[in-house]
């Protein structure tokens, strides 16, 4: 039992050391990101991510920065019944231009954000590290301003995925989906 429990440490450990040397893509320019983008990948060591993976489709994120350099951002998604999953978040700026924080009330976490990649017109790979009481989770996102993106950037976030721990078949390609009205 205790070596087990030291051998899941040892992973955590290992987990967090990965996930802290992700840092903000240099020149990080807020203003660049503002505007529409679609959700084409997700990537998470989070256990719920498992059951719910399959019925996940492309959303559409709205990022706004505002006039203090904080980021608002707004999440749609259409379910299949028809109405629409809606998620808002403020994510404030750090010292570090690129690296945001927010605190998210619906799953109580509080989220470390880093644009880790960005090509303003065409793709955004965020890395989040979400704590919530004494668990951490990793969470990866792939933006486009398109719904489609090249396999090479498809394969970097794959990539990219792999290299903070998180398992294969945890990685997804979002299937496309109508936007919300």
């Amino acid at each position: 039992m205790a070596t087990a429990l030291l051998g899941l440490l040892g992973v955590f450990i290992c987990a967090l050391a990965v996930s802290s040397e992700v840092l903000p893509q240099a020149d990080f320019d807020v203003k660049g990101v503002a505007g529409k983008w679609y959700l084409i990948g997700f990537a998470t060591n989070a256990e719920w991510f498992i059951a719910r993976k399959a019925s996940m489709k492309m959303g559409v994120a709205m990022l706004t920065p505002t006039d203090e350099g904080d980021l608002e951002m707004a999440y749609s998604s259409l379910n299949p019944d028809g109405t629409c999953w809606r998620m808002n978040h403020l994510a404030q700026k750090t010292d570090v231009p690129g690296k945001f924080s927010f605190r998210s009330e619906r799953w109580e976490t509080e989220n470390d954000m880093r644009v880790a990649d960005v090509k303003y017109d065409e793709y955004a790979l965020i890395h989040t590290i979400k704590t919530k009481a004494d668990s951490t989770t990793l969470l990866n996102k792939l933006y486009g301003r398109t719904p489609d993106l090249s396999q090479d950037v498809l394969d970097k976030f794959t990539e990219f995925s792999l290299e903070q721990g998180i398992l294969p078949e945890n990685i997804a390609i979002l299937p496309k989906n109508d936007e919300c009205p």
